[in-house]
């Protein structure tokens, strides 16, 4: 069914939030300048016109995506803070002070499923066009982009071959008892005793010791894997990709491609950015595409297949387009995109400082813009929820990239009314004691 409106009936036994909250609060006024019929009218589609109790709120499923990415909260502490924080409940749209929680912290996880990455490339362009309309984002901020790739990491433990094995082995287990096939042995006492042993020789840097061990664990997973698919009548799609992943993990080596690196989250990847304190990354590649000027997100999506750099420029250069309805003419990237097959009317400015010198001073300021692009990404993963990902599948991947470059949007709108009251209120504090001295110098 639709969902139902957060509009309330007057009740004079509950206190109304613009009581006793300030008005002036950034929360507040981002909430009145962000257009929530919007959400409306492109997620209505998503929701069957049947009876049957009504759908939750969507300007509060949003919201609260807003405030959890913004502020960095999971699913359970941004329903909770909801209750405790009042310019939480006026910004999702109610007008009387809540004293329950609004919705289960699970509704969150079925909202983000009904509406896809698809629907979450509209609250993006909300608060895009929101900027527009308080003059902080403008058509030549969007003529200049900063683009550059980084790594989403997904929640996952280092992958060992040990323990890959141990886990698998574990899983066909659970998949056969489910299933009622009797296996002559399911090695769970010696398996767990040859991983400890594994994980002690390893640390005890006795290295033939621990290879034995995780060969040991191969041939239990081995076993159970060939114990199944003698004694089962009737394979069903999800035993048959459970005794797929296992043929792929047995099989991989350690040149192979494509290996296995997680068992819940097979599509995890390895990647190497030749960084020093971290040499591999297990998760999806992820492009950004910032304006120069005042690094605005405009663009965030997550690629898999581990693809070249420069092979992700078209696609975050057609985003950037779609969301904000103008053109780039100007995309600056580092020297990782060398090579790139994009072929559209975008000048892509590669920043290479060796052959800056016969560059004009408005060339090259802009070319050294190009660099404001990495705090960014170090607050997206560090502020709003991207370092680590949580969220399940491919599309878990490309949902949890957009919605935190969502909140990095939030707290620079916050930003944007929270910092003139601070300047405002720095300079009447500098007028009042001036005036108290002069009226102390003229007494």
């Amino acid at each position: 069914m639709q969902p139902k409106k957060t509009q309330e009936k007057p009740d004079l036994f509950k206190i109304r939030l613009d009581h006793f909250i300030d008005m002036k609060h950034e929360l507040v006024i981002l909430a009145n300048k962000i257009t929530w019929s919007f959400f409306e009218e492109k997620f209505g589609s998503y929701y069957v016109d049947k009876k049957g109790r009504p759908g939750t709120p969507i300007r509060l499923m949003v919201g609260l995506h807003y405030l959890k990415h913004a502020f960095n909260e999971s699913d359970e502490s941004v329903v909770y803070g909801f209750v405790e924080n009042p310019y939480w409940q006026y910004f999702c749209g109610y007008e009387y002070f809540q004293k329950s929680l609004p919705i289960d912290p699970s509704s969150l996880t079925r909202f983000r499923k009904r509406i896809g990455s698809q629907g979450m490339e509209y609250l993006l362009q909300a608060l895009l066009e929101s900027a527009r309309n308080v003059g902080a984002l403008k058509d030549v901020h969007v003529s200049r982009v900063n683009i550059d790739t980084t790594v989403q990491e997904k929640a996952i433990a280092f992958p060992t071959d040990a323990r890959l094995y141990y886990k698998m082995r574990e899983k066909l287990v659970k998949a056969a008892e489910a299933r009622g096939i009797e296996l002559r042995q399911n090695y769970r006492r010696l398996a767990k005793k040859a991983l400890s042993r594994q994980s002690g020789y390893s640390r005890a840097k006795q290295m033939r010791r621990s290879a034995s061990m995780t060969r040991q664990l191969k041939t239990y997973l081995g076993r159970v894997h060939r114990d199944i698919v003698r004694k089962a009548e009737q394979i069903d799609p999800e035993l048959k990709q459970l005794l797929k992943q296992s043929s792929r993990l047995q099989e991989q080596t350690r040149d192979s491609k494509n290996k296995l690196y997680s068992i819940h989250a097979p599509e995890v990847e390895c990647i190497s950015k030749g960084k020093a304190h971290k040499r591999y990354e297990f998760g999806c590649k992820v492009s950004l595409a910032t304006s120069s000027r005042d690094n605005w997100i405009l663009g965030i999506q997550a690629h898999h297949g581990n693809p070249y750099d420069g092979h992700t420029l078209k696609a975050a250069i057609e985003q950037v387009e779609r969301l904000t309805g103008s053109i780039v003419e100007n995309a600056y990237v580092d020297l990782g995109y060398r090579g790139h097959d994009y072929r559209g009317d975008a000048k892509v400015n590669i920043v290479n400082f060796r052959s800056m010198a016969r560059k004009t001073r408005s060339v090259k300021r802009w070319l050294k813009r190009r660099s404001s692009i990495e705090p960014v990404i170090g607050h997206v993963k560090s502020d709003n929820g991207m370092a680590r990902n949580l969220l399940k599948g491919i599309e878990g991947d490309k949902i949890n990239a957009l919605l935190s470059g969502c909140g990095f949007n939030v707290r620079k709108l916050l930003a944007v009314f929270f910092l003139p009251l601070i300047i405002g209120q720095k300079i009447r504090q500098i007028l009042d004691f001036k005036i108290e001295r002069w009226i102390g110098i003229a007494a």
